[in-house]
């Protein structure tokens, strides 16, 4: 049996007879332990993250599969990829248990499917280049679980990231990550502590992956979209530094070029 802290008693009681100063207090001790669990886990991570981008360097991709807070994490995480680094779409995916509509609306007992997390991935035509990173905060999604044994018989590659010790989900993967959060504020509410700690190892992975696939130069996002004003003239800035150039002329370039690192390669 998994022992499940995210569903253990919270350190405070009496929440409803609070002040709102108190709460947002606690809430916010709470929360400045979250890097420090993440910390310890970093070993984990990078075994993880090594393994995830030696199989996107031969054209693999990266799957997040989750349900309900984890799920909605995965998609965000993914999501922000293509506009962040200039990847296409499709290479960072997030699959959350009961379709696109439960990203905005739970979907009752959509996790307890153990067939059903394989099925969704199979509609991608997943395969052994491939990475999937199974989320959930207990461990025990038998939807995530499920897809995971299965991506394990066909030499897909598994990782997962939970916030218990010693769960399924993390014996399913072959790169487990568990970060330990302890109990949430309001006892079994994981999308403070536990969500909070998904997020940042999200980030961990999305953006070391990104940075070894050798979309950063420097310390700066040379692919992204210029998607909107701010970016453009974000953009622009990166032009005239790289190029010492005036404003006007940076613009020009990014406009002719369409993406930062072509700007000043064509620049030059």
């Amino acid at each position: 049996m998994t022992n499940r802290i995210t569903e253990s008693e919270s350190n405070y009681n009496h929440l409803d007879k609070m002040s709102v100063t108190e709460l947002l207090a606690g809430i916010n001790n709470e929360d400045k332990t979250v890097a420090f669990a993440v910390e310890k886990a970093i070993p984990q991570i990078e075994k993880l993250v090594t393994a995830i981008a030696d199989k996107m360097k031969i054209g693999g991709r990266l799957f997040y599969l989750g349900a309900g807070t984890s799920g909605r994490l995965g998609i965000v995480d993914a999501s922000e990829c293509p506009p962040t680094y200039g990847v296409e779409q499709g290479l960072v995916i997030g699959i959350i248990a009961g379709g696109d509509k439960a990203i905005r609306k739970a979907v009752e007992f959509a996790e307890d499917d153990e067939n059903q997390g394989w099925k969704d991935l199979q509609e991608h035509l997943i395969n052994s280049n491939d990475t999937v990173i199974g989320i959930t905060a207990s461990g025990t999604a038998p939807y995530v679980i499920g897809a995971l044994k299965k991506c394990n018989e066909d030499g897909i590659t598994t990782g997962s990231i939970t916030c218990n010790p010693g769960s399924p989900v993390a014996q399913a993967a072959k790169y487990p990550v568990e970060v330990v959060v302890g109990p949430e504020f309001v006892t079994g509410s994981t999308r403070m502590k536990s969500g909070t700690a998904q997020k940042l190892v999200l980030n961990m992975i999305s953006t070391t992956v990104m940075i070894k696939l050798g979309r950063v130069k420097g310390n700066r996002m040379v692919d992204m979209q210029l998607s909107n004003n701010k970016l453009m003239d974000r953009g622009t800035k990166m032009v005239m530094d790289e190029l010492k150039t005036d404003y006007e002329t940076a613009n020009e370039l990014l406009k002719k070029y369409g993406s930062v690192r072509k700007a000043v390669e064509g620049g030059k």
